[in-house]
């Protein structure tokens, strides 16, 4: 059951952070999340020192991310069906031993195909903790305006990990041994996944489907999940695009140092924006504040293929990063409204997966374009995610209203309970 919380008009960070029993996840849910951000470059980084290529080193990690956009919404179902820690515990064994056999066949030379077979279960496998820790938050700040704070609390978070990981990940692989980036994502896997399953007072409870209820519903038939997952492809496709691009931008002008220095920019753009966001008393709603934040990400996007010079670039990337947080936060926000308590882990892994699959989708094409005609070429991959995603939310922003989505979260909800509950429309 959801606990009540009591906020004064400006809710913000201090009110958020003394939610009775929220650190009792926050910190485990930190921690176990870190390891997350390691994987794809500690493929990239052994599969590149084993085989010489990038290219193949590229494809295990998009493998990987597929595989992850495609599993993850199924382990968000089964835990909104049976709990976090049913799902967590056999999680983190599989993919720990995936890890340790993708780790193993690459440093054995072994075929290509291989290593996709691999990669498949690495990515199924990847521990949802972000996602669960968001279901946590809904579970005790239902109906609370805190919900913005709390989602753009975990946009920061969730950009640090991503600042933290890949510069631990690479220093690992270049300090210490090409394999041992996986090996500590695989060990901090395990040990932060079973801290954070062992949190059980604060996970969400269980809604049981009976015979009677008939089956379980996914929470992509809430046609405003649909569209948001849209809004997080394009998302991903500007990670993807700007992390492939911005490195062939570093190499084309002969310095690749500035490949850190930028995606940095980014990063910290982002950061700061999702700070501000969780800091700002809110007076307009989350459906309009991620039309206008979507619509600013897609002009800032637009621009990079036309800039050719590392401060303008960096401007531009922090421009960039500024409008991705509020796009994210309004995104995970409306999910609250949208989908039934029974439903959100799934839903907020349907999200999480979009970002992914986009950005997997957005590496492979940018890096394509980037070998075949320079940076700027790649750069290109983000304005038509952008621009196509935008013209979607556009289009079906309708549905992103509780109204429009009641009717499918009721149904739901009726049938994660096992009864029949009247539906709330606002």
């Amino acid at each position: 059951m959801a606990s009540t919380v009591t906020t004064d008009k400006r809710p913000g960070y201090g009110q958020l952070l003394r939610t009775p029993g929220a650190w009792t996840f926050l910190l485990p849910g930190f921690a176990a999340r870190q390891p997350f951000a390691m994987l794809t470059i500690g493929i990239v980084l052994l599969v590149q020192h084993t085989t010489g290529s990038y290219g193949s080193a590229g494809v295990v990690a998009a493998v990987t991310g597929v595989s992850m956009a495609l599993f993850a919404p199924q382990s968000g179902k089964l835990a909104d069906r049976f709990g976090q820690r049913a799902v967590l515990l056999p999680g983190v064994l599989v993919h720990t031993a995936s890890v340790s056999a993708l780790t193993a066949l690459a440093l054995a030379d072994a075929p290509l195909w291989a290593l996709f077979i691999a990669a498949v279960p690495t990515g199924a496998s990847v521990p949802q903790i972000g996602p669960m820790v968001r279901a946590r938050w809904a579970a005790k700040l239902e109906g609370s305006p805190l919900m913005s704070t709390a989602a753009a609390f975990e946009s920061v978070t969730d950009e640090f990990t991503f600042v933290v990981g890949p510069v631990l990940a690479t220093a690992l692989c270049t300090g210490v041994h090409p394999a041992a980036g996986l090996i500590a994502e695989a060990g901090l896997t395990l040990a932060g996944g079973l801290f954070f399953a062992a949190q059980r007072r604060t996970q969400p409870a269980v809604r049981r489907t009976t015979a009677a209820a008939g089956p379980h519903t996914s929470a992509l038939s809430i046609p405003g999940v649909r569209v948001l997952a849209v809004a997080f492809l394009g998302i991903g496709s500007v990670f993807g695009g700007m992390q492939v691009s911005l490195t062939a931008f570093s190499e084309e002008i002969g310095n690749p140092g500035a490949n850190g220095l930028l995606y940095g920019i980014f990063a910290a753009g982002n950061m700061l924006a999702g700070i501000a966001c969780g800091a700002i008393a809110w007076k307009s709603g989350p459906r309009r504040r991620l039309v206008l934040g979507y619509a600013g990400l897609t002009i800032a996007a637009s621009l990079l293929w036309s800039v050719h010079s590392v401060p303008l670039l960096a401007g531009l990337g922090l421009l960039v990063g500024l409008c991705i947080a509020p796009a994210l936060i309004s995104g995970y926000t409306l999910v609250e409204s949208l989908v039934p308590a029974g439903a959100r882990t799934e839903a907020f892994t349907w999200l999480t997966g979009a970002v992914a699959l986009g950005q997997a989708a957005a590496v492979t094409v940018a890096g394509r374009l980037a070998d075949a005609n320079g940076a700027s070429a790649g750069f290109l991959v983000p304005l038509v995610g952008t621009v196509l995603a935008l013209a979607t939310l556009l289009a079906l922003r309708s549905r992103l209203s509780a109204r429009a989505s009641g009717m499918a979260s009721g149904r739901i909800a009726a049938r994660g309970m096992g009864h029949r509950v009247p539906v709330t429309v606002d």
